[in-house]
């Protein structure tokens, strides 16, 4: 069994709250250590149809007007 650091706990919780209101009852995280991006998927299949690149570097992921998925690049240091 993997153990982790209270504080790393504690981080991760305390982004239920935004979790919680997101338009889904379900959503997958995977997390590629090696390109350290993070993927959002709030449906899967996503089958995304156009994607909007933000400033910030977060990639957003459409099927027609309804947000599927989120991508973040540079993951480990937001």
């Amino acid at each position: 069994m993997a153990t982790i650091a209270p504080n790393l706990l504690e981080g991760a919780l305390k982004t239920v709250p935004y979790l919680t209101k997101l338009p889904t009852h379900r959503l997958w995280l995977d997390y590629d250590h090696e390109a350290d991006v993070l993927y959002i998927s709030l449906e899967r299949p996503q089958k995304a149809t156009t994607s909007r690149m933000r400033e910030d570097g977060i990639l957003l992921r459409y099927r027609n007007k309804k947000l599927v998925g989120v991508t973040v690049f540079e993951a480990s240091k937001r």
